[in-house]
């Protein structure tokens, strides 16, 4: 099954740029999903066990670094890539 996924991460930190472009940077290594990313938020298009494999990966890493971080996330059961 194919997902769209919007997700926001809001690290709270005062150093949150550097926190939030890697993490995307990382999500785009991903050759299985397409990432597109605009002002708001980052969404992910993809096979749903892939989707969330990844995020599940990623998110558990960066809350290992210790900082406090809220990710905020939307689901649809549909691809919405525009492209």
């Amino acid at each position: 099954m194919k997902i769209s996924v919007e997700i926001s991460m809001y690290p709270l930190s005062e150093t949150y740029k550097p926190l939030i472009k890697a993490f995307i940077e990382r999500l785009k290594t991903y050759k299985e999903v397409v990432v597109e990313v605009n002002n708001m938020s980052t969404q992910i298009f993809g096979d749903y066990s892939t989707v969330f494999d990844i995020l599940k990966k990623e998110i558990k890493e960066e809350f290992h670094k210790g900082d406090k971080i809220i990710y905020v996330m939307k689901l649809i059961n549909t691809n919405l890539q525009k492209s």
